[in-house]
């Protein structure tokens, strides 16, 4: 994958909110088909350097590469309609609506009848039955609204718009923080999916156990700071607590 150009690139990202410098110089680069966890302690800097990748503030000072060129979101909008997109924990649907008027959501397909435009129900359905199966996730009605949808699965449908829709990198916040047990097993197996299909993916979280389930790499913040970047089949859980908490070699 290091063989191609990075999908992102940081350089030298710093902000600053006041006296207090949040993030300190932070640089790292992302590729297309991999999974990086963002690890650290609480105020470590990992969602306001998140929210500066999803275009929700503006770096201090730095560089944002997106696809080899330069790049300054001013909102999650426009980082959204380039390909970067954000699954937190509590997520985007509407609950009170079925599947797929969710899947389509702005994007609606229509059809004429007698001239008169109409949505194309049978089609859209027929979209989104195809690309939650191609993506293996079991949804036990497209018609059911999805408030009474398990939190996986609203996950799930979240995740699979994303990369229909033509997502090219995916920032993750804690997103199995609220699940159980299965329900985990199953996001991390759609994330290692959603990679293999060459999107690139940064996840945030405070669980290691799921970092090294599926991230290739982990980036350690600490203090607003990197503490190390390293490639998880040549750490250990210690070591990446020795990074987080400063105790590190």
């Amino acid at each position: 994958m290091k063989n191609h150009p990075p999908l992102l690139s940081l350089k030298g990202i710093s902000k600053n909110f006041g006296a207090i410098r949040a993030l300190e110089d932070i640089s790292f680069d992302i590729f297309g088909g991999e999974v990086v966890a963002l690890l650290g302690d609480n105020g470590a800097g990992k969602s306001t350097l998140v929210k500066i990748i999803a275009g929700g503030m503006a770096a201090t000072h730095g560089q944002i590469m997106f696809e080899g060129e330069e790049v300054h979101f001013k909102s999650p909008a426009e980082a959204k309609s380039a390909g970067i997109e954000t699954v937190y924990q509590d997520l985007s649907l509407c609950t009170n609506v079925d599947v797929v008027a969710n899947f389509f959501m702005g994007r609606e397909l229509v059809k004429r009848t007698f001239g008169i435009p109409v949505l194309d129900e049978h089609a859209m359905f027929s979209v989104v039955d195809k690309a939650l199966q191609s993506a293996g996730t079991v949804i036990p009605s497209l018609r059911i609204n999805v408030e009474h949808l398990s939190g996986g699965q609203r996950q799930a449908i979240e995740l699979n718009r994303f990369v229909h829709w033509g997502g090219k990198l995916v920032l993750l916040d804690e997103p199995f923080a609220a699940l159980g047990v299965e329900q985990t097993r199953r996001g991390l197996a759609m994330i290692k999916r959603i990679a293999a299909q060459g999107i690139g993916i940064i996840m945030i979280t405070h669980i290691m156990s799921q970092a090294f389930q599926v991230a290739d790499r982990m980036v350690v913040m600490r203090q607003g700071k990197i503490a190390g970047k390293v490639i998880c089949a040549d750490t250990s859980p210690d070591k990446i607590v020795r990074l987080i908490t400063g105790d590190a070699d």
